[in-house]
């Protein structure tokens, strides 16, 4: 019974993720679902650039065990026009006071994508 107990919280939880993480991943290529952010380093830049950049943050499927250790798909890096740029996404209450309660629900989650120079994180 123990075993069956754990076996299905592991399950809940890689589902949960998989669900935090497609989230995450429809903000990020579409910019739909959620708030986009970036820093005055990045607004600084020529238009073009920002152009570019943007694509790039929503091209990117370079998930590795060092930049997504827990699977959300929530971190990247980029390289655009000789820049280095992160991007990160945080889940917060829709008042955007403190942390989301269930990422997993996005009626209860606001998502930020912001998007930055590797200098400013």
């Amino acid at each position: 019974m123990e075993n069956t107990q754990i076996s299905n919280e592991t399950d809940n939880h890689a589902a949960q993720i998989s669900m935090i993480a497609a989230l995450n991943d429809r903000l990020r290529q579409t910019y739909w679902g959620g708030k986009v952010m970036t820093t005055s380093g990045v607004s600084a830049l020529p238009d073009e650039i920002q152009i570019q950049v943007f694509r790039a943050v929503s091209e990117f499927d370079t998930f590795t065990e060092e930049n997504d250790p827990h699977g959300e798909h929530d971190f990247g890096k980029v390289e655009v026009a000789g820049h280095s740029f992160f991007w990160k996404i945080d889940y917060y209450d829709n008042r955007m006071e403190c942390g989301s309660e269930d990422p997993t629900n996005p009626d209860v989650t606001t998502r930020v994508l912001t998007i930055m120079l590797t200098g400013e994180y």
